[in-house]
């Protein structure tokens, strides 16, 4: 069963328990204070759920501040680190500053323990992937 854990105005964030699966999907910019509550929701989601799989649509987002990138590097990735998702499938932006930006993350971000994280075009193509047995 899939169920919204939270939404605004351009993003939201559901749980699909059948695949123990998180999807966060943002559709457009969201400032400081959304962004980094849509982010603390994801962290939230991750700690109750403690899904296996996640997938981020950031095909329609925009461009993440500087300091909100800091932020999430200091809060984020701790808890992805640490959490229970072994695969990890994001939708690339069609905003360059955007890619330039979750680029810039994943190169200072660290060590992501088990997670295997793989950039898509698609949400099919995403989906896809993610939804494959883990052992694969």
């Amino acid at each position: 069963m899939v169920t919204t854990y939270f939404k605004n105005h351009v993003f939201t964030l559901t749980y699909d328990d059948q695949y123990q699966l998180g999807i966060a999907e943002a559709t457009g910019f969201l400032n400081s204070e959304e962004f980094r509550e849509a982010i603390t929701m994801c962290v939230r989601l991750i700690q109750e759920h403690k899904p296996l799989r996640w997938l981020a649509n950031n095909r329609k987002m925009k461009a993440i501040r500087q300091v909100d990138q800091v932020w999430f590097r200091e809060f984020a990735f701790p808890a992805l680190r640490d959490s229970t998702i072994l695969r990890n499938a994001t939708v690339v932006s069609e905003d360059i500053f955007n890619q330039m930006a979750i680029e810039q993350l994943v190169k200072r971000g660290g060590d992501l323990g088990d997670m295997v994280l793989m950039e898509f075009e698609s949400r099919e193509e995403a989906m896809r992937w993610v939804l494959q047995p883990l052992d694969q």
